[in-house]
C-alpha cells in the first residue's frame, strides 16, 4: 500500500527559492564543497549553518496542519552520499535557480516536492520517528489501517474492521495503535476527517455536502464536531 501519495496530494506545497536565512530545506556542502547534506527545518529557518550552503528553499505545505509536517522531528537530515537520486535533484534545483530560464519556478516547485517525498520515505524506512503518524506509517501492521482512513475518510470504519485490515486482534490492534500514533484509530480518523474538512469548508463547499462526506449524521453534528476541534463554525471559513 502506498503510505504516502493521498497525504502528499491532500495538501498544497509550493517550494520558491531564498535566502540562507530565509530558507527552511538547504542542502551543505560535504568537506569536499559537493552536496553533503539535506536539512529540512521543520519548524523554522535554519539561522546560520556550519557548513557552506549550496541550496537554500521555503518549503510552505500547510504547516503543521499538515499531519505529516506536524509528525516530523523539529530538524529532518538526509545524506546525499546514500540518497543518489535526492543528490541528482539537488542539482537540478541547484541548476534552476542560478539559470534563470523561462519555468523555472514551476520546475523548482516540482524537483521540490520529489525531495520531500524522499525525505518523508527515509523516515519511514529508517523508523526513526518517536511516537506519531510517522512512526504508525513505518509499522509494516498498523499502515495498512492507517492508509486506508487516509484513502477513505468517508466510510463507516469501525475499530474492529481496522484491525482486521492489520491483521491483529481488536485489542491488540487498539493497544498498538495508541503506543505508535498516540491516540486511539477512532480519534485519529476523527481528526484526519475534520483537516479534511477544514480545507473542504475554506474552499467554499457546502457544509451539508461535507458532513455528508466524512460520516456525519448530520450538518449540526458535524459543526459541534468542528467546533469543539477549531473553536470555530465551518460556517465561518466559507466566507459571505
Amino acid at each position: 500500500m502506498d503510505r504516502l501519495t493521498t497525504l502528499v496530494e491532500k495538501f498544497h506545497l509550493t517550494v520558491k527559492p531564498a535566502s540562507p536565512e530565509g530558507a527552511n530545506l538547504v542542502a551543505v556542502a560535504s568537506p569536499r564543497g559537493e552536496p553533503g547534506q539535506v536539512i529540512f527545518f521543520t519548524r523554522g529557518q535554519p539561522g546560520a549553518c556550519v557548513a557552506p550552503v549550496l541550496m537554500a528553499v521555503r518549503v510552505d505545505w500547510s504547516g503543521l496542519s499538515n499531519p505529516l509536517m506536524a509528525a516530523l522531528p523539529d530538524r529532518v537530515i538526509l545524506d546525499l552520499a546514500q540518497h543518489p537520486d535526492a543528490r541528482a535533484l539537488v542539482d537540478l534545483i541547484q541548476s534552476e535557480q542560478t539559470g534563470a530560464r523561462c519555468g523555472a519556478q514551476s520546475v523548482i516547485n516540482r524537483l521540490g516536492e520529489a525531495l520531500m517525498v524522499r525525505l518523508l520515505r527515509d523516515q519511514i524506512e529508517r523508523g526513526t520517528a518517536e511516537i506519531g503518524l510517522l512512526a504508525g506509517l513505518a509499522d509494516p501492521r498498523l499502515h495498512r489501517a492507517i492508509v486506508s482512513m487516509h484513502d477513505h475518510p468517508g466510510r463507516l470504519w469501525t475499530t474492529a474492521d481496522l484491525a482486521d485490515i492489520a491483521g491483529l486482534s481488536r485489542s491488540r490492534f487498539a493497544e498498538l495503535f495508541a503506543a505508535k500514533v498516540g491516540e486511539t484509530p477512532i480519534g485519529y480518523l476523527r481528526r484526519w476527517r475534520l483537516i479534511l474538512a477544514r480545507q473542504d469548508a475554506a474552499r467554499g463547499d457546502r457544509i451539508e455536502a461535507i458532513a455528508r462526506r466524512y460520516a456525519y449524521n448530520s450538518a449540526e453534528s458535524f459543526t459541534r464536531a468542528f467546533r469543539r476541534e477549531y473553536g470555530t463554525a465551518p460556517s465561518i471559513l466559507r466566507g459571505p
